[in-house]
């Protein structure tokens, strides 16, 4: 027997319209920010915005100062700049987390689901990279969406 229910498309195992971007006040985090709003805006999609933070290693040092916040530096880096996304793209749907973790780790895990997912990259060539890892270079080898990585460094 028919019925006249109309049919919908199953959107299980499908991407949302959302671009992901990390930023931490760096100047290619924040033109990799104002690259994923502009895309957001051509695509119609929406645009969320991640800081992460961790606890420095301390070995080696003296005591943390008591006002030592680095989960309240991420927002106050965090939020000026998405201020200034919503001002030049008043039309994209605009959310944030801070997040306290790895940064290349808390952006492969946000890409699950997106569309996209755009990092900045300081430019600090091949040689650092092996050194010290890179978090441009870990996003584009395991997340799961396409990545763009916009870098800071020209010259």
């Amino acid at each position: 027997m028919a019925t006249n229910a109309a049919a919908s498309p199953s959107t299980v195992g499908t991407p949302s319209h959302r671009i992901v971007v990390g930023t931490d006040g760096s100047t290619a985090s924040l033109l990799a920010l104002e690259w994923a709003a502009h895309q957001a805006e051509l695509t119609g999609a929406s645009l969320e915005v991640i800081a992460v933070w961790h606890w420095p290693n301390t070995f080696g040092w003296g005591s943390i100062p008591n006002d030592f916040n680095p989960a309240n530096d991420a927002r106050d880096i965090l939020e000026p700049a998405i201020a200034t996304v919503e001002k030049a793209h008043p039309d994209v749907a605009v959310s944030y987390k801070i997040v306290e973790g790895h940064p290349a780790l808390e952006l492969v895990a946000a890409s699950k689901g997106a569309e996209l997912l755009v990092v900045g990259s300081r430019g600090h060539g091949e040689f650092t990279g092996m050194l010290i890892g890179s978090t441009s270079e870990y996003c584009v080898a395991n997340a799961a969406c396409p990545v763009v990585v916009i870098r800071g460094n020209y010259s």
